[in-house]
């Protein structure tokens, strides 16, 4: 039979951001604890600040019966002499029957013995209590709380629970609170509980108690009110899907309402505003004609008929924190950017400062510099190359002045962006300024890359010594800990090299850089580099390993190989093609490759070794634009090295004939390595 199950869980407010990170794996845990009890069916879940809900529309009543098997000891062990042994006893006991009642069964080679029982299931209320206590025990919200004297914990205290089966009340105690079938409107409604009979009679109430109960809708009711102020007010409200999910997870009946601020503030930086908004006090900003504008959107969580004390709150609050912001912004342009302070500061133990840092940033600047000129000078043609590199070096060393701002004290995310508006306004050179802005980009998988190949440098700079440093005392990430985003810095590095269209050789550039950075072990850095070229690379892994396996270390060159062998494999007809050149990489498995091998064609006697290395040398002498049409030529030979295995033995008894036919082998072999190792490829 099946009814509806309701189950509410009633806690204290819960902090959003936690419970967000945990959000998408909710659903999951409640799951795999239904297929564990065997009754597992379609359910919904449904999440206020104050409330976690289960709701199955048809929910077992009991779990289904089942057969559980019991294999024992072969059957000339548990019987002597036609009389049971211990084994066969103990068997018996564990199954609950007597001996007689065992049977037998065919398990490998041998009887044994074998008993099948029923099991019936177990009504579905006698187990939801412990179903519900096992799946709040599996969140993980990061930190949790004890209250009273309970020793369980939870991320908020659990004030009641609910649990109705149809309309039969499920008795069981958590947390110390026994369940009921009460529950509670919103706060603005009243304090007072309402009871409820069925299901069907929860959702009636609490909708007239004032609480929008599915997610969904409440963030349907922030949009369509998002659209009637943007409508009215002639305004563009920004949409940050973070803070959206943020603000339905806080909220129990939204309402959108907009505040303003004095004009007066708007002489701040944008960002320091809307960050003042959004990560303090969860508002969203307002723009008009493309600029932002004083106003700004709060949701109220409040159920009134007059929001205007609540308007008039929040704008208190902006006000006062804008004040602050202000103050910061006019001391910190009073006293200028400078990194003479940067010298007091301790970057990492054994690392020095903050500024030793910057100056070991400012060699690597120097010498990306030499690697890059032309470039450079050809996007800033107004310097000269001295003037350049002097403008990238005082770059570097100001890309971490704003630190020592009031402003990035406070408001820590503004780091860089700060060091651009002090920059801006103190008249410094305009990729300059820039540059102090997207030195940290790209800051994720999706996040903005810097817009410049000025800026480029400062950000490669940045993120260069970042791994070279920290790669020097030991400090390399492990398991799923990465403390100082190396990872991510790694990404960034492949990334910008991707997007300027630069050549980066890992192996060089360490190399060349590696005097400043006692105990760097080059090789663990490669290898951290070479499992972030199998994560970003959108590719069958065995493709990545045989051009790695080339020996490249050029990023450019990595990311141009794996493109032509991708489109080379994905080809529908390719798995037969490379069968002939899966034998190849077989046949020379034991010759040295990396060291040159000389083809002899006086020892040559069959026409079809002849043929190939004719056609081998045609393919490799010739020039090509890339290396899709080199690999194309490359495979081309696949008729011509057919015939030659159908027609040709290569291991005969003459060791000189044998060697010369496998060099010949080899040497297409190498030829391909120089893109990729073809023995690595598996399709």
């Amino acid at each position: 039979m099946l009814k509806p199950l309701l189950i509410e869980v009633g806690v204290e407010e819960l902090p959003a951001i936690p419970f967000l990170k945990e959000l998408p794996n909710i659903e999951k845990k409640w799951a795999d604890i239904l297929e564990e009890n065997s009754l597992l069916c379609e359910f919904s879940f449904f999440y206020t600040p104050r409330r976690l809900v289960l709701w199955h529309r048809e929910f077992p009543t009991r779990q289904p019966d089942s057969f559980e098997e019991f294999f024992g000891a072969p059957v000339d062990i548990a019987f002597k002499d036609n009389k049971p042994t211990k084994a066969a006893l103990g068997f018996a006991k564990k199954c609950g029957v007597e001996v007689k009642d065992l049977q037998r069964a065919k398990r490998g080679d041998r009887e044994v013995l074998y008993y099948k029982k029923e099991v019936k299931g177990k009504p579905s209320k006698d187990l939801i209590g412990e179903m519900l206590n096992k799946f709040l025990h599996s969140l993980n919200f990061g930190k949790a709380m004890r209250w009273g004297e309970l020793k369980d914990s939870f991320i908020r205290p659990i004030r009641w629970i609910g649990a109705m089966l149809g309309d039969e009340k499920i008795v069981f105690t958590l947390y110390g609170v026994e369940s009921s079938n009460i529950s509670y409107p919103h706060r603005s409604i009243s304090y007072d509980p309402f009871s409820y009979d069925f299901a069907g009679d929860f959702f009636c109430k609490l909708d007239k108690g004032g609480v929008i109960l599915y997610q969904e809708e409440r963030e349907k009711k922030i949009e369509k009110e998002f659209k009637e102020i943007e409508d009215k007010e002639g305004v563009s409200i920004e949409r940050d899907e973070d803070l959206l999910a943020e603000v339905v997870a806080i909220t129990e009946y939204p309402t959108a309402l907009m505040g303003k601020f004095d004009e007066e503030f708007l002489k701040l930086p944008p960002e320091v505003i809307i960050t003042s908004m959004k990560e303090h006090q969860r508002y969203f900003p307002v723009f008009k004609n493309g600029e932002l504008t004083n106003a700004f959107i709060v949701v109220s969580n409040a159920v009134t008929d007059d929001f205007s004390k609540i308007i008039a709150g929040n704008e208190k609050v902006l006000r006062a924190r804008l004040s602050d912001a202000l103050f910061f912004y006019e001391n910190d342009l009073k006293n200028g950017l400078s990194y003479e302070g940067l010298k007091n500061i301790v970057f990492l133990q054994g690392l020095g400062t903050l500024y030793d840092k910057e100056l070991r940033e400012k060699d690597i600047a120097c010498y990306l510099f030499s690697l890059y000129k032309d470039k450079l000078l050809k996007e800033r043609s107004d310097k000269d190359e001295n003037e350049l590199c002097d403008l990238l070096q005082k770059s570097v060393m100001l890309s971490k002045a704003d630190l020592l701002s009031e402003m990035v004290y406070e408001f820590t995310e503004l780091q860089g962006i700060m060091g651009y508006y002090y920059a801006k306004e103190a008249g410094m050179d305009e990729y300059l300024a820039l540059s102090l802005k997207e030195q940290y980009l790209p800051k994720g998988e999706y996040s903005a890359l810097p817009s410049t190949l000025f800026s480029c440098v400062v950000a490669l700079s940045n993120k260069i010594d970042s791994l070279m440093a920290l790669f020097s005392i030991g400090k390399i990430p492990s398991g799923t800990k990465d403390p100082f985003a190396l990872r991510r810095a790694a990404i960034g590095i492949i990334r910008i090299v991707l997007d300027k269209g630069i050549n980066f050789d890992l192996n060089k550039v360490f190399s060349d850089l590696a005097e400043n950075y006692d105990g760097l072990d080059i090789s663990k850095l490669e290898s951290f580099f070479e499992e972030r070229f199998l994560q970003f690379f959108d590719a069958n892994p065995s493709l990545i390993k045989a051009v790695l396996q080339s020996g490249e270390r050029d990023i450019l060159e990595i990311d141009r190989k794996i493109k032509a062998l991708k489109e080379i494999t994905d080809s529908e007809d390719f798995k037969d093609i490379f069968t002939t050149f899966k034998r190849v990489a077989n046949i020379v498995k034991d010759i040295d490759t990396d060291k040159e091998i000389k083809v002899d064609e006086s020892l040559f006697e069959s026409e079809y070794e002849k043929r190939l290395y004719e056609e081998f040398r045609k393919v490799n002498e010739r020039e090509y634009e890339s290396y899709l049409e080199r690999l194309d030529a490359l495979f081309s030979l696949k008729p011509f090295i057919d015939l030659f295995f159908d027609n040709v033995m290569v291991n005969v008894d003459d060791e000189k004939i044998r060697e010369n036919r496998k060099n010949l082998i080899a040497s297409i072999y190498k030829a391909f390595k120089e893109i990729a190792d073809i023995k690595e490829i598996s399709v």
